[in-house]
């Protein structure tokens, strides 16, 4: 078997692996990062989903390096793209103009935008990837993990990697059962956190939906069915078992409305939707044809990363692999269905039925199926962490109940560890559990880092979604920017202590370490409080 070492190993290579390979290696570590695809990126690359992020994106809420990540992605289509003067003026490009984000774009561009700000540390060696391979096992001693196997797509491809320092960016969590890591899943009992929106008692298989999400390309005239899928009878006649109920069939228009859970009926008309539309081809669309020359792109192209593609009928983790296998394979299914219904017989405004000429661009996602390299991940295991964040912290709600102040002087709890700021909303989609959305105010917050430390190993560090957050507030930590955040003040804290020759814990609970740490995340551009006033 192989052997390699490094300062940092980084185990998975998504947007939080990657934020912490760069400031790792930005702060002169040897690092080496694992991914299970074969495109590092994550979120936005293997499983194609456009960043969801806060409405001050463009001028504050986000380091330094994720505002370069951005930046460099509307530089990469005005270097390679021929867009129109138009869209090339305008100073915060959508290249898809899509509703859900300020800055909807293509999954390659992200992946090649990634390999840029890499570029550097790749060719010093201060970096190295290695694509294809996921984590198997691990040695511990003493507290402390010694290596990390990972393993490659042959048999018997195996490399047991050494370190310093070991962060766990899996999009599940993986690391944490291989090193024994106390971690916690699915939703804890309001008797465990007294949360306002947790269950009476735990629920830890009760776990947010996945969603195998694919690329559609609108030709108005043409003819692209895909066979019919083998669980389509299956899926045309599910209706989802949650409560509060859902309004009638999946694979239809009618939905629940995340925030009221009063019914509703979601447009949907790719040969006229305008940007005014506010429907579901315009929500996540990553290519919008008007902003490059005539002819470039023959349609629109948008995300489907929607309603009726979330799973929810099981999980990938804390199952056996032959279940988790099981569980994916019924999701892409339903993925499938869902475009062939919406191909085949789909209410249209016109009196027809289905859209022929949605055409699935498996080139643009690079697979053979047409779906995403990766699902699409809200929830995964997380940490028993020194410190917690509960609902009651960043809650609009649960901080109002808590403090007795109202919403115009309510704001989320003060952690004197910061390290990093974020925002969105606690948003929960359907669950393995039965419950339909949970989607509630939240208040612009910090990442503790207590948050970040274990409670009992001490060199593993969560980089991605893992941390010490609760089923609840997963629900607002686990967007682009916040992921890359965390990632990111991993990697530069796993530095840090391995030049001053401490531990994570000792740094959050000795006041000097704490400041200096906090002064090297502020002096690369990590932001650690909001603006005095930010209202949600």
């Amino acid at each position: 078997m192989k052997e390699d070492s490094a300062d940092v190993i980084v185990v998975g290579g998504g947007l939080g692996g990657c934020a912490a390979a760069l400031a790792a290696a930005r702060n002169g570590k040897r690092v080496i990062m694992t991914e299970e695809t074969d495109w590092i990126g994550g979120q936005c690359t293997a499983q194609a989903v456009p960043p969801d992020e806060h409405r001050w994106v463009e001028t504050y809420g986000i380091t330094r390096s994720y505002r370069e990540f951005r930046r460099r992605i509307r530089d990469y289509y005005r270097r390679n793209y021929p867009l129109t003067p138009e869209a090339r003026a305008r100073e915060h490009l959508n290249p898809g103009n899509g509703s859900v984000s300020r800055i909807c774009h293509e999954p390659r561009v992200s992946l090649a935008v990634l390999y840029e700000l890499l570029a550097a540390y790749l060719g010093s060696g201060l970096v190295r990837i290695l694509l294809n391979h996921r984590p198997v096992a691990a040695e511990i001693e003493d507290g402390e993990v010694r290596s990390v196997t990972v393993e490659g797509e042959r048999a018997g491809d195996e490399i047991i990697l050494g370190g310093d320092y070991f962060l766990d960016a899996t999009e599940l969590g993986d690391v944490l059962p291989l090193t024994k890591t106390e971690y916690v899943t699915g939703a804890e009992s309001k008797e465990q956190t007294g949360e306002l929106h947790s269950p009476d008692k735990p629920q830890p298989q009760n776990m947010q939906a996945f969603t195998c999400c694919f690329v559609l390309e609108y030709l108005e005239g043409e003819d692209h069915t895909i066979e019919k899928p083998r669980d389509y009878a299956f899926w045309k006649s599910n209706v989802p078992d949650l409560k509060p109920s859902w309004p009638g069939p999946l694979l239809s228009f009618e939905n629940t409305h995340p925030v009221t859970l009063k019914p509703r009926t979601s447009n949907f008309d790719p040969a006229r939707e305008s940007t005014e539309a506010r429907g579901l081809w315009h929500y996540r669309r990553i290519a919008d044809r008007a902003n490059f020359r005539p002819g470039l792109y023959r349609g629109d192209i948008t995300l489907v990363n929607w309603p009726q593609n979330d799973y929810w009928l099981g999980n990938l983790y804390e199952v056996s692999e032959r279940e988790a296998r099981k569980h994916l394979d019924t999701a892409k299914q339903l993925s499938l269905s869902w475009l062939y219904w919406l191909q085949t017989e789909a209410p249209r405004a016109d009196g027809g039925q289905g859209w022929r000429g949605l055409r699935l661009r498996n080139d643009i996602v690079d697979t053979d199926d047409g779906l995403a390299k990766y699902p699409y991940i809200r929830e995964s295991r997380r940490i028993k962490a020194e410190f917690t964040v509960l609902e009651q912290h960043v809650g609009r709600d649960a901080r109002m109940q808590l403090t007795g102040k109202n919403c115009e002087q309510i704001e989320s709890e003060v952690f004197p560890d910061s390290v990093g700021i974020g925002y969105y909303r606690i948003d929960l989609h359907p669950s393995s559990g039965g419950d339909n959305y949970i989607d509630v105010d939240s208040l612009p917050f910090q990442i503790p880092l207590g948050a970040l430390i274990p409670q009992r190993v001490e060199n593993l560090l969560p980089a991605c979604k893992n941390l010490g957050v609760t089923h609840i507030t997963n629900g607002c930590y686990r967007l682009h920017p916040v992921e890359w955040n965390i990632g990111e003040a991993a990697g530069a804290l796993a530095a840090f202590c391995n030049d001053r020759k401490t531990r994570p814990r000792h740094v959050r609970n000795t006041p000097r370490l704490l400041h200096d740490f906090q002064s090297l995340l502020a002096d690369q551009g990590v932001e650690l409080a909001w603006p005095p006033g930010t209202r949600a």
